[in-house]
């Protein structure tokens, strides 16, 4: 299968999960846990490092690093293509969503429950795209957007840096890290 069917297929199946997330639930009890789960998305598998790195650091029983994600899938494959040249800006900010599911994963294995984390701190989002593209922030915006739902507006909205890439790792479009601060127990 070309490289060009397999993005189609990948994007129709990440555009009809946009659109049922799109789809604002009210909870009871309005937890991380209880507004992912109102948007009927499904986390990947937690990625393993592929080099000499944690996926996550703790610090001070308070700060939350993750390391660099990817666009893991569902099914552990990875999204590829540089935006620009093989996906377009839709495409690239539903990566950016997908990386963004990659990292609450992350956080889940490790934390045990995505209700341990308070905030928001930081999100560094990097582009691999063009020369000639400019509209980075627009495709973070897919994680960012997904970290308001899951945490609400004022906890879910960090500060943030959105930048091109000439290439990252494995051809992926978008490699996201973030840092959070925990609930205090």
């Amino acid at each position: 299968m070309r490289l060009e069917s397999k993005i189609k297929i990948i994007f129709k199946n990440l555009i009809y999960k946009e659109i049922s997330s799109s789809i604002h639930f009210t909870t009871m009890d309005n937890t991380p846990e209880s507004n992912f789960a109102a948007l009927g998305l499904n986390l990947p598998p937690a990625p393993k490092p592929v080099g000499v790195y944690k996926p996550l650091l703790i610090v001070d029983k308070r700060w939350v690093y993750v390391s660099g994600h990817g666009t893991v899938q569902d099914d552990g494959k990875l999204i590829i293509g540089r935006i620009g040249k093989d996906l377009d800006a839709d495409q690239g900010k539903l990566a950016a969503r997908q990386v963004g599911l990659a990292i609450l994963s992350t956080l889940k294995a490790n934390l045990g429950s995505l209700n341990r984390v308070k905030r928001v701190i930081k999100v560094l989002g990097m582009v691999n795209c063009t020369s000639d593209f400019e509209k980075h922030p627009f495709i973070i915006n897919g994680c960012s957007e997904l970290f308001a739902k899951v945490w609400g507006e004022e906890n879910g909205i960090g500060v943030r840096s959105a930048v091109g890439m000439g290439t990252l790792p494995d051809n992926i479009p978008v490699e996201i890290e973030a840092m959070f601060e925990l609930e205090e127990k």
